[in-house]
């Protein structure tokens, strides 16, 4: 069910109360057990008119039974003029085995680039009570704008994904300057790594560090993309907190096909690791003997449903994010 609201935070206030009890009507009528409204954190989700509205519908719909929300989706559209509409509705599933429908609400504001900062102030007054707020940037440059200071101010975390920006020095640059002023941010390049990491770490389990060691990283790109700065850094980084001295050589294989990561070889003193990206998977070489793990595909769902899991700040990706500058 959705309803256009006159845009003001008491008015989109009203409207939810309205739609909990449409909702709590209808579901007399189906079931006899009415609805139950589920909310763990307020999800701001930044995104602008050439984004498509029905992907990210449904990546939030399926994030929702794992993390119920209260939504507030800001589109912007690049007029100066003054702007502003909303409309509010509910996501609503019904888990197995039970008549009750479980749902979450969803509020969709849309906004001239003119209209940005009162856009902003109301969800400020938009977001659920006492609870953690996670904005979802789904577009970098929008970051650079002065407005959004305000809603780093008043956000838990605030995720980007850095990988589709031109410029990876820049990005990172943008990221670590949040990060400088005490706002925690997360970014899908890094989650991207999650697994290459886990297989990193766990191939170093129960075995002893050489005093030094080579570190290759190579890309498929002309230039190291942010995923790639990451991994170097969180190796280097990684390596020298345990004492290693570390050769880092970041490799350009650009007559590959165009991949933020092709391969990661790690070699010193009776150390061989490599790995490399196989089809829907991840081989991994240690001293010769080499294997594959199948991975699960990195869609939006699959990665914000990890960033949606991290309660506190990641002091690993700090550290990383501060060493990737330097590269």
């Amino acid at each position: 069910m959705a309803t256009a609201s006159v845009l003001s935070p008491d008015r989109i206030l009203h409207d939810l109360a309205e739609l909990w009890v449409t909702l709590g009507r209808q579901g007399q009528v189906e079931s006899g057990m009415g609805v139950l409204r589920a909310c763990s954190m307020t999800l701001v989700v930044v995104t602008d008119e050439g984004d498509d509205a029905q992907t990210l519908g449904e990546t939030l719909a399926a994030l929702m039974p794992e993390h119920p929300a209260r939504v507030v989706i800001l589109r912007l559209h690049p007029s100066t003029g003054l702007e502003l509409a909303g409309r509010v509705f509910a996501q609503c599933w019904m888990p197995f085995g039970q008549r009750r429908q479980i749902c979450c609400e969803q509020i969709e504001i849309t906004a001239s680039v003119g209209a940005l900062e009162d856009a902003l102030q109301i969800i400020g007054a938009l977001c659920a009570p006492d609870l953690p707020v996670v904005a979802w940037c789904r577009n970098l440059r929008l970051l650079e704008r002065p407005e959004f200071r305000e809603l780093a101010a008043l956000a838990t975390r605030v995720v980007v994904d850095s990988a589709p920006f031109p410029d990876p020095p820049a990005a990172i640059r943008m990221l670590a300057e949040w990060a400088a002023r005490g706002v925690p941010v997360g970014d899908l390049s890094w989650t991207r790594l999650t697994r290459w990491r886990e297989m990193l770490a766990h191939a170093f389990e129960n075995r002893r560090l050489p005093a030094a060691a080579q570190v290759r990283v190579a890309f498929g790109s002309p230039h190291p993309p942010v995923q790639a700065r990451y991994m170097a850094a969180w190796i280097a980084d990684s390596l020298k907190a345990a004492g290693v001295a570390v050769n880092l050589t970041m490799e350009s294989i650009s007559s590959l096909a165009d991949s933020a990561l092709v391969r990661v070889e790690l070699t010193g003193e009776g150390l061989h690791i490599a790995l490399t990206p196989r089809e829907a998977g991840l081989r991994i070489e240690i001293d010769g003997l080499a294997r594959c793990a199948k991975l699960p595909p990195a869609t939006a769902y699959s990665l914000m449903r990890e960033e949606l899991a991290i309660e506190r700040p990641d002091p690993v990706f700090e550290r990383t994010l501060a060493a990737a500058q330097l590269l």
